[in-house]
């Protein structure tokens, strides 16, 4: 912790691959935090080598902090953290802030915004970017929607993970981003598909290819970390295909009430939904290229 930056009193809701290295970088900065997991042993062992302490509702976790962050997995798992009287709302004190870093949908976002307006919260929906590698290394790309000011309050805690922590604009802005980055996420992935098992059937060294033309136009994050990956038939790591198809999920329905048309998006969400049904819903999302290869899971 640099001597601009004071101790404070933090809570994190939300201990998966994700979250416990996310928390685990607030720790490290010097912040004084509480943590709260559904399964309470993940509470345990994360407190165990971080040091904080650990509460059994998000509640009790909230109560007297400054900042309350969340990383759950979808907008019933939110609902379940933030509302009712064991959730963090009623444990967070006038002024306090919440920053989920869920990926769910806009309309809860806004929905939680609303509720914490009336108990005179703050809610920032603020999405990560980064996948798991991101978290452990604190790289993570940070898209926020909310009011301003909140988000000055905040940012500082969530550079101790997030390179790049950006205002999108308000309650749902954040949400809304991180659906761009999923529907282009994916068309990059199904493109780096394509061109690696046509390169395999034209007989090339597949991976002299993406070495190749890494160096090019066609380079992407998913060629120079998964190019090579996905020649070698690995993918038991990564962003699994059950978040993506869950992510699209979500992108699709706000694009059917924007008016906003996603056909490769759609084909390509089906695509997944065939991995799903092979039994490849835990496999990173680079494994789109396994229905090219005829590799099974």
């Amino acid at each position: 912790m640099t001597t601009t930056q004071k101790k404070l009193k933090l809570a994190f809701i939300g201990l998966g691959v994700m979250g416990g290295p996310m928390a685990g970088h607030l720790a490290r900065a010097g912040h004084d935090v509480t943590v709260y997991n559904r399964t309470g042993s993940k509470a345990d062992a994360w407190v165990e080598k971080h040091g904080g302490k650990s509460a059994a509702t998000p509640k009790a976790a909230a109560s007297g902090a400054a900042i309350v962050f969340s990383c759950v997995g979808n907008d019933n798992d939110l609902r379940e953290v933030t509302l009712g009287d064991n959730g963090a709302f009623a444990g967070m004190s006038p002024g306090a802030i919440l920053a989920d870093h869920t990926t769910a949908s806009a309309q809860v976002a806004v929905e939680l915004y609303k509720a914490a307006q009336k108990k005179g919260l703050a809610f920032l929906d603020a999405p990560v970017s980064g996948g798991q590698s991101g978290a452990e290394q604190g790289i993570l790309t940070i898209m926020v929607g909310g009011d301003a000011a909140a988000f000055e309050a905040a940012r500082a805690a969530m550079a101790c993970y997030g390179r790049a922590v950006t205002l999108m604009g308000p309650s749902g802005a954040g949400q809304k981003t991180k659906m761009v980055n999923q529907i282009c996420v994916s068309g990059v992935i199904q493109g780096l598909a394509e061109g690696l098992a046509f390169a395999m059937r034209a007989g090339l060294d597949a991976k002299q290819v993406v070495d190749v033309i890494s160096k090019g136009a066609a380079t992407s994050w998913q060629m120079e970390n998964r190019g090579h990956t996905m020649v070698d038939d690995k993918f038991d790591f990564g962003f699994a295909v059950d978040l993506m198809r869950k992510d699209l999920r979500i992108a699709m329905e706000e694009a059917r009430a924007n008016g906003a048309a996603l056909p490769a998006t759609a084909l390509i969400d089906q695509f997944y939904s065939r991995l799903q049904s092979r039994g490849g819903g835990r496999s990173d999302t680079s494994s789109l290229i396994r229905l090219l290869t005829n590799s099974s899971d």
